[in-house]
């Protein structure tokens, strides 16, 4: 084998080994398929908000505001671990999900800002009361989801659901 051939197969050994390193079930979910497709268009979080809004007041839910972008590995894995349960029960029953897209850090970071979020890691949350109210606004708690577990989101689920 080449050198470059053996620097291939160096190369995805060791990315192999860093998704083997992170917790829970996100490893193998992210081996097994691509990056998922989650955020929006970025011009499209003022009328998602605003649907999201009129359905909590309606179902008497609160929203949850997701800052953040496909591109973010971090995002991904909360992507993974709010569709697991019981954090996909939970998210169903009492919450409202809205995916915003900042972009590359540069987009809607005015909404961002206006929820009390200040981006400085992402994926960040809001919650908010079904009045637009902001009940919780996160830094960057979350911002290093590949290296917390599922349960960490059901507490996080738990401590906000009405």
């Amino acid at each position: 084998m080449t050198s470059g051939g053996w620097r291939r197969v160096l190369a995805v050994t060791w990315i192999l080994a860093g998704l083997a390193l992170l917790p829970g079930k996100a490893n193998a979910q992210m081996l097994a398929s691509a990056r998922a497709h989650i955020y929006p268009a970025v011009d499209a979080a003022p009328e998602q908000i605003h649907s999201a809004l009129q359905e909590a007041r309606r179902t008497h839910k609160r929203v949850i505001l997701d800052f953040g972008g496909d591109w973010c590995g971090d995002c991904q894995v909360l992507n993974i671990y709010f569709h697991e349960s019981p954090n996909a029960e939970l998210l169903q029953k009492y919450f409202v999900l809205v995916d915003v897209n900042i972009g590359n850090m540069d987009a809607n970071l005015a909404i961002a800002h206006r929820y009390g979020v200040p981006v400085t890691g992402v994926p960040a949350l809001a919650v908010l009361n079904p009045y637009g109210k902001v009940l919780y606004a996160q830094s960057n708690e979350f911002a290093d989801m590949r290296n917390m577990e599922p349960s960490s989101v059901t507490e996080f689920l738990k401590k906000w659901k009405p």
